[in-house]
């Protein structure tokens, strides 16, 4: 597989949706009748048994035929695999659109296309852009099977997003270009790494990036409430010369120009593997002393075309072949704990995850669009000049 630049996730509370993205709008309405003999909408169904069982929402779904997705590269996760899986077990087709959009662009894509048959029928959002999404009235509730393993906190009640796969944010280093590679934020202050570090985006757009200045906050005595040492952290790293503003993407990390990124363990540890075959030795470590973790979440359109297609989209997706799919890309399912328990845990691909120690804490909402608002004043200044 190919590897492209990952893509961005924009972040904040409860943001007023920006200007619509640039698009036509053509093509018919779309047909939310996908129903049973009995008369149960799948446009309605919040949950499998409320349509029937799997059975009928199978044949709904196979006789719709179609799943539009958005924002969702094929080296994102082992999306790919995922894809492809399910194509392959219900013969449904998929539409993978603007593969590395953004999580803004989802949103744009619901709201601007909201009755056509172009309209995205499922998203995968940063978490705090589902809680957004889900507050303007744009997300279907509907609660997958397994939907009470999933822990409290990792989901909305009524089941208008519920959290998925996650990481850490991680530093990958070229062993080849850099002598001694960094494993903490404090070592990325070094004379040595001078020009070579990078983000994956910048972190008033990019959600990889926005967790990489969260973790430099908390590796610089911040807090969740408190993200302001991670700006005095990059604004440090670019007044000694450390930090460079090329955003790191698999290319510019075999050009040499990125050979230090910070970004989610995920992706660097996926990006290993694909550099091997190019002679690019990338190590990957989670700096013990700014550990910052955060999940992606799923949610249905609620005004999905394909209402059968998505839903079942989401059962296959929180379905132990689902997450272990996700755990074969180095992403955290969110249902490992229950997985590792119930003995269905790929232990194979969990051994492979980049060791990490404690149980991770993740911010608020409120705390989120606090941080959001300082990097939106305070991240261009930092790294200026």
């Amino acid at each position: 597989m190919t590897v492209s630049p990952p893509r961005n996730a924009v972040l904040g509370g409860s943001l007023a949706v920006v200007a619509a993205l640039a698009l036509s709008a053509c093509g018919a309405a779309p047909d939310n009748s996908s129903s049973t003999a009995d008369g149960k909408n799948a446009a309605t169904a919040t949950s499998a048994a409320d349509f029937g069982g799997m059975d009928a929402l199978v044949k709904a779904a196979k006789k719709e035929g179609t799943l539009h997705i958005i924002a969702v590269p094929r080296d994102w996760a082992n999306y790919g695999a995922i894809i492809d899986g399910f194509k392959k077990k219900y013969g449904i087709k998929i539409t993978d659109e603007n593969p590395d959009g953004s999580s803004q662009d989802e949103i744009n894509a619901v709201t601007s296309r909201k009755g056509q048959d172009r309209a995205p029928d499922v998203l995968d959002l940063g978490s705090s852009f589902a809680l957004s999404a889900a507050q303007q009235g744009l997300l279907a509730p509907y609660k997958v099977a397994s939907f009470d393993q999933i822990p409290e906190g990792q989901k909305d009640p009524k089941g208008q997003w519920f959290n998925d796969y996650g990481g850490y944010i991680s530093i990958g280093c070229d062993a080849k270009r850099v002598k001694t590679c960094p494993t903490t934020f404090a070592d990325l202050l070094k004379p040595q790494y001078k020009g070579q570090v990078a983000l994956n985006g910048n972190p008033t757009k990019s959600g990889s990036a926005f967790g990489g200045v969260y973790a430099a906050a908390l590796a610089n005595k911040g807090s969740f409430d408190d993200i302001q040492p991670g700006l005095d952290f990059f604004a440090k790293l670019k007044k000694n010369g450390n930090y460079t503003p090329v955003e790191s993407t698999p290319a510019t990390v075999e050009k040499g120009e990125t050979p230090i990124s910070i970004d989610w363990d995920y992706l660097n540890a996926g990006y290993a593997d694909e550099f091997k075959s190019k002679g690019v030795d990338w190590k990957v470590s989670i700096p013990t002393d700014g550990q910052y973790a955060q999940y992606y979440s799923q949610a249905i359109n609620k005004d999905a075309p394909h209402p059968a297609a998505a839903r079942l989209w989401q059962e296959y997706l929180y379905s132990a072949e689902g997450q272990n799919l996700w755990l074969k890309g180095y992403a955290r399912p969110v249902l490992m704990t229950s997985m590792e328990s119930a003995g269905t845990l790929d232990k194979t691909a969990a051994a492979k995850l980049p060791q990490v120690s404690g149980t991770p804490s993740f911010p608020t909402e409120a705390q989120q669009a606090k941080a959001k608002t300082v990097i939106a004043s305070g991240w261009a200044k930092a790294v200026s000049g």
